[in-house]
């Protein structure tokens, strides 16, 4: 058997707060992942233990059943009684009716690391909120799933002035090796948000380790990111999102595998094998999704295979991999969806890109980005 990290998370030390939450109206922000180490939800332990008030739906609604860009809608938990509020990317436009319900608001959501994934900007939407209501905010915190090494960090970072949207609200990279404690921390002093900000750290856990290194059970974060091999994956593929080439949703290996059916498999993968990217290689695939691109027909394409986490760089396969994509006959692109994903218009702005020069023009930007986090990391 293999040996695992014993980490406990701030779901896990809640009974800590007891002397803070005691006779407080406490919201949540919350999803599936949000769980102790034995399973129980953080939102069975409030409602139990606590007095549970409100309870905030980010997207794939609080038990992370819809598919993305879907919420939930408004309506009363039957397990708890209370009301739940959807935090959609304008905003909810009953946050207050749901604020004043409350003395205390929390978060607990399992994060992927990932700058365009959601959850982190309902919860810089909802910090926003609470602080000019003079609302404490409590992060349950948890590992990054993918690591917390900074000499992973990867990516452009993201032009806010220009390209800020919900699946990249700030001047980040694409990964950016933070937890959501420290994510919020950091973006709660520079961007001014001025929330009481109190986040409950995770004992036990290393920088470099990944989830599944650790001796907790891993529940989908959302739909599609089955593994952490996926979320280490999306990181890259994610950039497929914005092109009509399936990034495997609809199959059992979401941000695995991509492809279409104008894709000769053989001759995408030997020419992603042929760059020599480390740490991955390329198989043939064969696919046929059940839903989202390409539904219902046989798609080849290439299932990405992590072989060494510490020499793997998905972004950098990801602009590798979207390059060869474009020389296919049919391959189309989104520009505007792209530069939201990417953080700049450098990958659409002639038309055509060299993933070289982009990633050689990362590099200053990345080294600031990574200079002026540091003194916000809690491990």
């Amino acid at each position: 058997m293999i040996n695992k990290r014993k980490v406990y998370c701030g779901a896990d030390r809640l009974s800590e707060l007891k002397a803070v939450l005691d006779g407080r109206r406490c919201g949540l922000l919350t999803a599936a992942s949000g769980i102790d180490r034995f399973g129980v939800p953080t939102y069975v332990h409030l409602s139990e233990e606590f007095r549970l008030t409100v309870m905030f739906s980010p997207e794939h609604g609080v038990h992370s059943v819809l598919q993305d860009g879907s919420w939930s809608g408004e309506y009363v938990d039957p397990e708890t009684g209370v009301p739940v509020y959807d935090l959609p990317a304008q905003g909810s436009p009953r946050i207050s009716e749901a604020l004043s319900m409350c003395d205390v608001v929390l978060y607990d959501i399992q994060d992927v690391g990932a700058r365009f994934y959601t959850y982190v900007y309902c919860l810089t939407y909802l910090m926003g909120e609470c602080a000019v209501r003079n609302i404490p905010v409590f992060i349950l915190d948890r590992p990054n799933p993918i690591s917390g090494d900074l000499s992973l960090a990867e990516g452009a970072i993201l032009d806010e002035g220009r390209f800020s949207s919900f699946v990249g609200r700030y001047a980040l990279p694409v990964r950016y090796s933070l937890t959501c404690g420290e994510f919020a921390s950091y973006i709660n002093d520079t961007h001014g948000i001025g929330c009481e900000l109190h986040v409950i750290k995770c004992l036990g856990w290393e920088r470099g380790l990944y989830g599944d290194e650790l001796d907790l059970p891993w529940i989908n974060p959302s739909p599609n990111i089955p593994s952490v091999n996926c979320a280490v994956n999306y990181i890259g593929t994610c950039l497929i999102e914005a092109t009509n080439v399936s990034e495997g949703r609809g199959t059992t290996r979401p941000f695995d595998l991509v492809g279409a059916p104008f894709i000769d498999s053989r001759r995408l993968a030997d020419r992603m094998n042929s760059i020599g990217l480390p740490g991955i290689y390329f198989s043939r695939a064969f696919f046929k999704p059940m839903f989202g691109k390409h539904a219902g027909q046989a798609c080849e394409g290439v299932q990405l295979n992590i072989t060494d986490r510490k020499s793997y760089r998905p972004h950098r396969a990801g602009l590798y991999l979207l390059a060869a994509l474009s020389e296919f006959e049919g391959f189309e692109m989104k520009p505007e969806s792209l530069n939201l994903r990417y953080g700049t218009d450098a990958l659409t702005r002639e038309g055509t890109f060299d993933p070289a020069k982009v990633l050689e023009s990362e590099k200053l930007p990345l080294d600031t980005y990574v200079s002026s986090v540091k003194k916000y990391l809690f491990y």
